[in-house]
């Protein structure tokens, strides 16, 4: 009759998958909570004063109206993010690239992308 017998090296290859496993949850998690950055949240606290609390902007301000169908086709998510990371040489806009996480950039820019969408 063959006994199995757990040798020191299964031993350290359990636990070595297991902290892998734990590892790769706790980053699960943390990306979760990422993504889970209210952008109308963000927006409202950071933005609002200078675009206006639905986005319309402010035409003394010079600052874009994102609900407009126009505005929102001539800019690309990235041209966004950009802005927002690092501010618009020779506009009021200021970098929050030092204020803001990734994951409440990415939430401002689906915010301001959400704010152009029809309305029914």
């Amino acid at each position: 009759m063959d006994v199995y017998m757990v040798t020191e090296s299964h031993v350290r290859i359990i636990l070595g998958l297991s902290l892998a496993l734990v590892l790769f949850i706790a980053s699960a998690l943390a990306q979760d909570q990422t993504e889970a950055v209210d952008g109308a949240a963000v927006f409202k606290k950071r933005c609002s004063m200078c675009h206006g609390p639905e986005g319309k902007g402010f035409s003394a301000n010079k600052t874009p109206n994102f609900t407009s169908s126009e505005w929102q086709k001539s800019i690309s998510d990235a041209e966004i993010n950009e802005t927002v990371k690092n501010g618009k040489k020779g506009t009021p806009m200021q970098a929050f690239g030092s204020k803001l996480s990734e994951g409440e950039i990415k939430a401002v820019v689906a915010h301001v992308r959400s704010l152009g969408a029809e309305k029914k």
